[in-house]
């Protein structure tokens, strides 16, 4: 081939794929919609840029080279394959899926979002599977970009810029003890606050301050902060058998029998929850299917806990 691929239009590759069915210049055009002239021409082209006549005369039509024969097959499945990369994306069906997702989230939202929604997921998609791996804000972006993980779940105000971004809910903080705790059988005082010894989730390791004492600090206040945890799994096992105190997302202990929830004495700033994902999965059918799942998982159980609430 005298001219590379990339000079070659691919129109005349089609033209070629008909022509070495038909073997007729008359029928390969009306096989293609076009006229009998500009089948002609193209077929001028392509004797030019392969260096070969491709098609000769003979005494039924045209008769094939032997480097038209040598080109059929190769020719034909490179147009099947480039008619099945540029066609529409199918429509994703959930009960013949076996797609692997990754999702990177904290255990609050595993608690939160995941858990919820792993039923009606299981359901909907049996032969999928998830995994569900650490949080690393410094890496999220990077990890979204080189496709190690599908989906994570982050608090708006940390969230990187460059990603997808779509609302799941706000959430406020609550007061947390035993159930049974002496001294939460009513709300507590802001001066009986500060005296509880507190429990505190560092997820960045051993850090005793969050942002209830960044509230406080704002009136001149501090509280006791004993306990410093990785995990909210580990907070409230500690908060079940101790009298230890903590100030937690109100989703994370929602109908938890063995804690007493209560308000607390101050305005602590909630926060909200995003679902984030990479531009380059946005489009894709079964990533879209998969973003309506929790979204709407969400919403149910929202709706849920504000009927249970009545």
């Amino acid at each position: 081939m005298k001219n590379s691929l990339r000079h070659l239009d691919l129109n005349l590759l089609v033209t070629l794929d008909a022509l070495l069915v038909e073997h007729n210049v008359t029928r390969t055009a009306a096989r293609l919609h076009l006229s009998q002239p500009t089948v002609s021409v193209q077929l001028a082209k392509l004797r030019e840029a392969f260096g070969d006549p491709l098609l000769l005369p003979g005494p039924r039509g045209m008769r094939p080279t032997a480097r038209a024969n040598e080109l059929r097959e190769p020719l034909r499945d490179a147009l099947q394959a480039l008619a099945q990369a540029v066609a529409p994306s199918t429509p994703f069906a959930p009960q013949q899926a076996t797609n692997t997702w990754r999702i990177a989230a904290s255990d609050y939202v595993e608690s939160a979002i995941v858990l919820p929604a792993l039923a009606g997921l299981r359901a909907a998609a049996p032969g999928t599977r998830l995994a569900i791996t650490e949080l690393r804000p410094s890496t999220l972006v990077q990890q979204t970009e080189q496709g190690q993980i599908d989906l994570a779940f982050f608090i708006s105000a940390e969230t990187p810029t460059g990603l997808r971004r779509r609302a799941m809910f706000t959430d406020r903080y609550v007061l947390v003890g035993r159930a049974g705790h002496p001294k939460l059988k009513r709300r507590p005082t802001l001066a009986q606050f500060c005296q509880l010894e507190h429990v505190i989730v560092s997820q960045d390791g051993g850090g005793f301050h969050g942002v209830t004492d960044t509230a406080l600090a704002r009136l001149g206040l501090n509280r006791r902060v004993v306990l410093s945890v990785p995990h909210f799994l580990f907070l409230e096992s500690a908060l079940a058998n101790t009298d230890l105190v903590a100030l937690v997302p109100s989703r994370l202990v929602r109908n938890r029998a063995t804690l007493r929830v209560v308000e607390p004495p101050l305005d602590v700033p909630g926060f909200e929850t995003l679902m984030i994902w990479h531009e380059r999965v946005h489009r894709d059918p079964a990533h879209q299917w998969l973003r309506e799942h929790f979204a709407h998982s969400v919403t149910r159980t929202s709706a849920s806990s504000v009927t249970d609430s009545h």
